[in-house]
């Protein structure tokens, strides 16, 4: 399906496009037929290939300027400090990037009259919540620098939404394979270890996590994309929870055995991290899209490219090592 036809947003900036969703999503939205512009720092490195209608800007997200925006129709805000550990590392470059960069953008944005933004904020700004369902309208008690930045980032882009259409994704924790691949995140950290080690350790193994394949992910963006623009939307037009399967981190684990078909050996470790939620995702649903991958879809697609030799333990996969690097410069 070519989402170009009848769609007058062909040319997108991607801030962070070089990372583990963007790559993806860049290489997806290229196949469509956009022109497409990525901005991002290449900390993690950069596996996007040369395109006719790629355009890249190797550029810190903070040093943005009303030129790089000159006529984008729509913005695809991905770029931040991903990820809790990450962001603890350096709670000011957090904030600088996740916030201080977001306004400055939503800002040049308005003045260079684009369009539409879409930012990908995260579900883990509900915190720890006891409903079954969290729902979009629910309070948010983030207990991170990553999901309060996060927040805030979110609430400086709804200011604004009178003068730009705007949509709000919060995506669960997503899993599954990608040239920039991450391997700091749950079901791809669990089955790297089964696939590696033929052990699946677990830190906690109760807390609930709602998750997302990346196919689903890169799917949201395009459907978010192909909306049409309508400033002032009311809340539950703008904010989208995207989550679609809920499992406690023991049972991931168990998924991923059953799944491997391995003798893989479960290894429960004490951990600190509190964060346990469930994500409704029934808000966009309604609004016409459905999620069209599985979990097990995602763990095999990361035991084909194991296979392969495209995934294996390397310094960039963990974005924690990458910034403490950074960081000491």
């Amino acid at each position: 399906m070519n989402f170009l036809k009848n769609n007058k947003m062909k040319n997108i900036l991607i801030t962070g496009g070089g990372g583990y969703i963007g790559t993806n999503l860049t290489n997806e939205l290229l196949n469509e037929g956009y022109n497409i512009t990525v901005l991002d720092t290449f900390w993690f490195g950069n596996y996007l290939k040369k395109n006719k209608k790629l355009k890249i800007l190797k550029k810190d997200i903070r040093k943005i300027s009303s030129k790089d925006l000159h006529k984008i129709d729509c913005i695809i805000h991905l770029a931040s400090i991903a990820n809790d550990p990450a962001a603890e590392l350096d709670a000011k470059l957090t904030w600088d990037v996740n916030v201080l960069a977001t306004y400055k953008l939503i800002n040049l944005a308005v003045s260079q009259k684009v369009k539409k933004i879409i930012f990908a904020s995260s579900g883990s700004v509900y915190g720890i919540k006891k409903e079954k369902k969290v729902v979009e309208d629910l309070t948010l008690e983030p207990i991170s620098e990553y999901n309060k930045s996060k927040m805030i980032g979110e609430r400086v882009l709804l200011s604004y939404k009178r003068n730009i259409d705007i949509t709000i994704l919060r995506p669960a924790t997503v899993c599954g394979y990608s040239p920039a691949m991450r391997l700091d995140v749950a079901i791809n950290a669990l089955t790297f270890g089964a696939l590696q080690k033929n052990l699946i350790t677990v830190f906690g193994g109760k807390q609930i996590r709602p998750n997302l394949t990346m196919y689903d992910m890169v799917d949201a963006y395009k459907f978010a994309l192909k909306r049409a623009v309508k400033n002032n939307r009311p809340l539950n037009k703008i904010i989208f929870n995207l989550g679609f399967e809920n499992l406690s981190i023991i049972n991931m684990a168990k998924k991923i055995k059953k799944t491997l078909k391995s003798s893989s050996k479960i290894l429960i470790k004490p951990s600190n991290d509190p964060r346990s939620y469930r994500q409704n995702s029934d808000r966009i649903i309604r609004e016409g899209f459905l999620p069209k991958k599985k979990i097990e879809d995602a763990i095999l697609e990361i035991q084909k490219n194991f296979k392969n030799k495209k995934i294996f333990k390397k310094e960039s996969f963990y974005r924690i090592n990458t910034l403490k690097i950074i960081n000491t410069r």
